[in-house]
C-alpha cells in the first residue's frame, strides 16, 4: 500500500485497501493513456514519412497514370515496407485505444462506486466530519477526485 494512504487519519483498513486499489486502477488507466498518446505520435511521424516517400519517388513521376503508379507502388519494396509499418502501427494504436478505455471505465465505475459508499465508508461521526481532508489529499497526491462522481 502507498504511504499517503497508509497516513491517511480518518480511514479504517477496509477503505484504505478500496482508495489503494483505486489508485492502482487509476495508474493503469494513466499509463494506458500515456502509450497510446506516444503510438499516436509515433503511427503520425511514420505516416507522414511515408507519404513524403510516396510522393518523391512515386508520386511526382508517373502521376499522369494511376496504374503505373499503382505498379510501381507494388514493386517498390521500401513503398510496400513503409506501407505495412503503418497499417500495423495504426492497428497497434486502435488496439491501445482499446485497452486504454477498458481501464478509464474500470477506474471509473470503482471511483463512482466509492462515491456513491462514503457513507457506508466513513460509518462513525468523526470519520464523516473529516472525510474531506481523506479526500483533499487523494485529490492532491494522485488526482482521484472522491467528491462526486462525475468524470
Amino acid at each position: 500500500m502507498d504511504t499517503p494512504i497508509l497516513k491517511l487519519q480518518y480511514t479504517d483498513e477496509t477503505t484504505k485497501q478500496i482508495l489503494e486499489n483505486v489508485r492502482k486502477r487509476k495508474k493503469k488507466f494513466d499509463d494506458a493513456k500515456r502509450l497510446h498518446n506516444y503510438w499516436i505520435m509515433a503511427t503520425l511521424v511514420v505516416s507522414f514519412i511515408y507519404l513524403y516517400y510516396f510522393y518523391i519517388t512515386i508520386g511526382k513521376q508517373y502521376s499522369y497514370s494511376f496504374f503505373s503508379m499503382f505498379s510501381v507502388s507494388v514493386s517498390d519494396v521500401k513503398n510496400l515496407i513503409l506501407l505495412a509499418m503503418t497499417i500495423l502501427m495504426y492497428g497497434w494504436m486502435n488496439v491501445l485505444k482499446q485497452k486504454k478505455d477498458k481501464f478509464e471505465k474500470e477506474y471509473h465505475e470503482l471511483r463512482c462506486e466509492v462515491v456513491d459508499r462514503s457513507k457506508d465508508l466513513w460509518k462513525k461521526e468523526d470519520q464523516w466530519k473529516n472525510r474531506h481532508i481523506d479526500f483533499e489529499i487523494m485529490k492532491k497526491t494522485y488526482d482521484i477526485n472522491l467528491y462526486h462522481a462525475k468524470k
